[in-house]
């Protein structure tokens, strides 16, 4: 199998992640996202061609890594990582108007 398993992983991570974490994005830009995407898949595409299927380690470090980042910087800041409540202190933190 050649390029096909690293589109097929990105496919399922990109429709996942967007399904399981869109409510967490509501105000981010879609330029943001799109940018977002474009790393993540260009970055793996672009390791495909230089170290083969390992390129898949790719995602699965900057997840990881991620992950590990957002849980850290939610619990300082007294944020639920999963829940992202309490939602006023979560779009605070963000940046975002919160509207009532």
């Amino acid at each position: 199998m050649g390029i096909e398993l690293e589109l097929i992983v990105l496919l399922v991570v990109q429709t996942l992640g967007t399904s399981f974490f869109a409510i967490f994005e509501v105000e981010t830009p879609g330029w943001r996202k799109a940018l977002k995407w474009a790393i993540i898949s260009g970055g793996t595409l672009g390791l495909y061609f230089v170290v083969g299927h390992w390129a898949l380690l790719f995602i699965a470090f900057f997840g990881v890594l991620g992950g590990t980042g957002h849980v850290f910087y939610c619990r300082k800041h007294a944020i639920h990582p999963l829940h992202a409540t309490p939602r006023r202190k979560y779009y605070e933190l963000r940046g975002w108007t919160w509207l009532e």
